[in-house]
């Protein structure tokens, strides 16, 4: 594939079709991303990156993995780790270097490697990385301590990995130089010290930056992208593959940083990473020659995975969960998930380039080493981790749950139908009155706003997937269904209509994208709905039969207003006027039929809605 526009494009599509495969059958999309890597590049030869870009090829991939690792460090607040910190330490401080240490010994009697190399090669596998471990936690849904361990140790050993990587390269190079220890020790500080200082200036600078609103609201994404890339390559401009700390440090400090407001940079970072992951595994697989991937096929990459898995990591595990307060069970879900990502596919790719161009013998090994690692922890773990997590009863529930914005009325009689029908309903009111109302009819609340900084540290959303803006306030609605749009998803977040909404023309209207979907059927605002059950009307259940369709249902009681559907998965299917509801038998409907005291017409709704 000569023509490079052309080849960009193939990759894009193929790094999409890949990203939605993986979201279908729910696997990390890493899995998919690197075997149509090796279809365009060493099984068809569609594809050669080299040739593509040139000497761009290794600055590029440096610069999308520091984007990488900032967008994880971002998300890494300190408040998070509570009683794990220790635990988290120690997987850094203890369980790194064992893991180092046994797969090194390995490689080098399953390899006949140099013992340079397999040192090299040990500290390449310390990395996991979130990358892989992320779109796993996805899939599996451990319970939240598990979950919080593993996202910490991938984004903070991403660095750390790299770092020893780069200590052992360069002391392979310095020794075969002929030159002292000492040099390569002088090395490791420098890189510390410069990461370090030059990542925490840069978070502080660019956090009070923000803080004082120096730049506007479009440009702050542009600011943070350009100040990311000058950190990292000054960094490795002062103390050569430092630039992998500074970024990380820079992320983690911006992110912790009181008063600044990330969301926006970190929806950005989060879109960029996604395709600079989908973009890179697909063009390192490409680059991987046919008859090293052949040569992974084979018994000793198979021994070295089971060393890995089975060995390696449960030490490791082991001794840094030793006298915490983590459970027996937790502890063998945390040794079996450790898949391997980017950043050793990255690294792997351009040390072994440099370590081959000086003559050094079986550094060749190195790449399909590294990609024979990354597909089999990464199929393995896939394919076992959810079945496990079930088995051990660490899972998070199905996020059926509905959180309710609002404790009125209205809201307090759709919680209850809901939560008789066995869904996990959570209703959020800043309104005291509500709140104690709620909690009398059993209903699990939260007393403030959904959408406050304080409600982002201690509102608990497991088991939640829905959200329900019930407020007769418009204004609040939009805000809740912006905020929880990227948590839910456009399509699970849903708001009534309002006198508001409707006294308006289509050109003053919130758009649909911000405030969410519309609920129910044209003409019923939250007004409509407090009067209706000010005036007596229930939210009755009927579950549909082959002999009682809901086409029987909708017959028997025309004036009945349908809520809600929940089939029999017991999945939440609100009834919506721009879309068709077709409920199946054993569905159960929630509908709200009128007191037959309650007057057909003449009443005024608005009268009687809740404030």
């Amino acid at each position: 594939m000569h023509d490079t526009a052309l080849a960009i494009a193939v990759i894009g599509i193929t790094a999409l079709l890949c990203q939605w495969g993986a979201w279908k059958a729910r696997l990390p999309a890493i899995l998919f991303l690197l075997i149509a890597g090796l279809l365009l590049g060493p099984v068809t030869g569609l594809l050669s990156p080299d040739e593509l870009f040139g000497d761009l090829l290794f600055p590029l991939v440096s610069l999308a993995v520091a984007v990488i690792l900032f967008e994880g460090s971002l998300t890494l607040n300190f408040k998070e780790l509570g009683n794990i910190s220790t635990v988290v330490r120690r997987m850094i401080t203890v369980a790194a270097p064992v893991t180092w240490l046994i797969v090194a010994i390995a490689t080098h009697f399953l390899f006949n490697l140099s013992w340079e190399l397999s040192i090299l090669f040990g500290a390449l596998m310390v990395v996991t990385g979130p990358t892989v471990v992320t779109p796993l936690l996805r899939t599996v849904r451990p319970s939240e301590r598990v979950a919080n361990i593993l996202r910490w140790e991938g984004i903070v050993i991403d660095p750390i990995g790299a770092l020893l990587v780069v200590v052992v390269f360069e002391f392979i190079v310095t020794q075969t130089q002929g030159e002292a220890f000492s040099h390569s020790l002088l090395l490791f500080l420098e890189i510390i010290i410069v990461g370090l200082a030059i990542g925490a200036a840069a978070g502080f600078a660019l956090g009070k930056i923000l803080i004082r609103r120096r730049l506007p609201e479009y440009l702050q994404n542009l600011a943070t992208l350009s100040l990311l890339f000058m950190v990292f390559t000054f960094c490795n401009h002062l103390a050569h593959e430092s630039g992998l700390l500074g970024v990380t440090v820079m992320g983690m400090w911006l992110g912790n940083m009181r008063g600044v407001h990330i969301h926006n940079i970190l929806h950005f970072k989060e879109n960029l990473t996604i395709l600079f992951i989908s973009g890179l595994f697909i063009i390192l697989a490409a680059r991987l020659p046919m008859d090293q991937l052949l040569s992974i096929v084979a018994l000793a990459p198979l021994l070295l995975l089971l060393v890995i898995q089975f060995v390696a990591r449960p030490i490791a595990v082991a001794l840094a969960t030793l006298g915490s307060t983590i459970k027996f069970r937790e502890r063998i879900l945390l040794s079996w998930i450790a898949p391997r990502g980017i950043v050793a596919a990255a690294v792997s790719a351009l040390f072994a380039l440099r370590l081959a161009e000086q003559g050094y013998p079986g550094a060749e090994m190195l790449v399909p080493l590294t990609f024979a690692v990354i597909l089999g922890t990464v199929i393995f773990q896939s394919a076992t981790s959810r079945p496990l997590a079930k088995l051990l009863g660490i899972v998070e529930p199905e996020p059926r749950g509905v959180l309710i914005l609002g404790a009125n009325s209205v809201a307090r009689a759709m919680g209850k139908a809901l939560q008789q029908q066995e869904l996990p309903v959570l209703l959020s009111d800043s309104n005291w009155e509500n709140i104690r109302a709620a909690r009398m009819a059993g209903l699990k609340t939260f007393y403030g706003n959904p959408v406050s900084e304080f409600a982002s540290q201690r509102l608990e959303l497991t088991g939640i997937g829905n959200l329900l803006a019930l407020s007769p306030l418009r204004e609040l609605n939009v805000i809740a269904g912006m905020h929880f749009r990227n948590e839910f998803g456009i399509h699970r977040t849903f708001t009534v209509r309002t006198s508001a909404d409707s006294n308006q023309s289509e050109k003053h209207q919130v758009s649909t994208q911000l405030k969410g979907t519309p609920l129910f059927q044209e003409g019923i605002t939250y007004a409509k709905l407090a009067s209706l059950i000010h005036s007596g009307a229930e939210i009755k259940a009927t579950r549909l039969t082959e002999e009682f369709s809901f086409e029987h249902f909708r017959r028997q009681d025309p004036e009945a207003i349908v809520l809600f559907g929940i089939n029999e998965r017991g999945k939440l299917k609100p009834y919506l006027a721009d879309e068709a509801f077709k409920p199946a038998t054993g569905w159960v409907i929630l509908s709200l039929i009128r007191s037959a005291r309650v007057p057909q017409s003449g009443n005024n709704p608005n009268a009687l809605a809740e404030q």
